[in-house]
């Protein structure tokens, strides 16, 4: 505890770490990267040709693109493991949706020189991936722990099926 009741920086609020757990610098911040795929697209957006289609597009790309950064910090926030993948679900279907308006810009062409997309939609390929990876991940260890946790139960019952803290002895008073 720090001055006054306060409480360090709570371990969401870190960035993560991917070499061992020095403090030196972060090998892999997944926060960073998603800001600066949010850069990516905009930038992106803001280079598509000024026409109807390009407008929509944009306007698609733009709310998809961008959405993966905040719903991430919110999963950090989560309140259980359900919601925590709830909300890793709601990245992984936006850069789903991102991935497919960069494939339509790619293939219109809505952009001056395509081919500045492809890393792009390379990158939506990777971190789809990762937020793949990551449901699953948390799915298993969620119900890894829900086995032990009925293991644990299982093993607090009696032969007659009644739990320790269900059983208990009346002993008359010695009043």
């Amino acid at each position: 505890m720090t001055e006054k009741g306060k409480r360090g920086t709570p371990t969401a609020d870190r960035p993560t770490l991917n070499d061992g757990g020095s403090q030196s610098r972060p090998a892999y911040d997944l926060e960073e990267r998603l800001l600066e795929y949010s850069v990516r697209i905009i930038r992106v957006a803001d280079s598509l040709h000024p026409t109807r289609a390009g407008n929509h597009v944009a306007a698609q790309l733009l709310r998809s693109g961008t959405s993966p950064l905040p719903n991430h910090g919110e999963a950090e926030s989560a309140e259980s493991a359900a919601d925590f993948i709830h909300k890793l679900r709601v990245c992984l279907k936006e850069l789903r949706e991102s991935r497919r308006w960069l494939r339509l810009i790619h293939q219109v062409p809505l952009i001056e020189r395509p081919a500045l997309i492809e890393p792009l939609i390379a990158e939506t390929e990777e971190l789809i991936r990762i937020f793949v990876a990551s449901v699953y991940t948390v799915q298993r260890n969620k119900m890894q722990s829900a086995v032990v946790r009925e293991d644990e139960a299982l093993s607090e019952r009696s032969a007659f099926g009644v739990g320790r803290s269900e059983f208990q002895v009346f002993l008359p008073s010695r009043e």
